[in-house]
């Protein structure tokens, strides 16, 4: 008796690990994506079960179609059928919108979440990267470049500078342009001098001969033209 006590009891315990490991369970409750597999599933489902019905539907009316008149009964009995299954079908239109709307929402959620978790795990890398930074020690930093910088341009700028005497430029301009004028000089020298103005008059250009018959020839037409006036 005791031997078959303690057996009950041990598959009594052994039962009652595994309810309180299905308790557990269904405390923790299914996983975001354990939850959206299931009803996508149901969706396939009920899509299928819309599709017998449509064939369904179809046979009912082509055996009512088929009685007609002849079997008036067996063309009623058809087209009641047909009428269940319409409304079956429209059940199932509702359900697979609210199971849509379940999905998208459940998606949408576990979205969020995600970003949310990685939006939060960027905020503490950040916050880590920011401990050993010190705003004043990085004012500093900036302040010490400006001034090397300032003191490299300063070095630049004596590095690229005149070196040795300077002279004035317009002096220098003044001496070349005497320079030029004396060998010009010198040119007008060596060719002679520029050549003299003649003393005497030149004659001037008398008309020519064919010119002055032409002219009195004018002069004769219009003598002419006043006679003729006056007569």
């Amino acid at each position: 008796m005791s031997k078959i006590s303690k057996l009950f009891k041990g598959s009594s315990g052994g039962s009652g690990s595994s309810s309180s490991s299905k308790h557990h369970r269904s405390k923790g409750g299914p996983s975001p994506q354990e939850a959206i597999h299931r009803l996508r599933e149901t969706e396939e489902m009920l899509t299928k079960k819309q599709d017998y019905l449509e064939k369904k539907i179809e046979q009912e009316i082509a055996t009512a179609r088929k009685h007609g008149t002849k079997n008036k009964r067996a063309a009623l009995q058809a087209l009641k059928r047909k009428k269940r299954l319409e409304q079956q079908l429209t059940q199932i239109d509702g359900t697979l919108s609210t199971i849509e709307f379940q999905r998208e929402a459940l998606e949408n959620s576990h979205t969020n979440t995600e970003v949310l978790k990685n939006m939060g795990f960027a905020a503490k890398a950040m916050k880590k990267v920011h401990e050993n930074m010190d705003v004043d020690k990085i004012d500093d930093l900036m302040q010490d470049i400006t001034e090397q910088q300032d003191v490299a341009r300063e070095i630049s700028e004596a590095i690229s500078g005149p070196f040795g005497e300077q002279f004035d430029e317009d002096e220098l301009l003044a001496e070349l342009e005497e320079l030029e004028q004396e060998d010009l000089e010198e040119n007008m020298k060596s060719m002679g001098g520029l050549p003299s103005v003649p003393s005497s008059k030149l004659p001037s250009s008398q008309p020519s001969h064919r010119t002055k018959s032409k002219k009195r020839a004018e002069d004769d037409d219009d003598m002419h033209m006043l006679t003729s006036w006056a007569t």
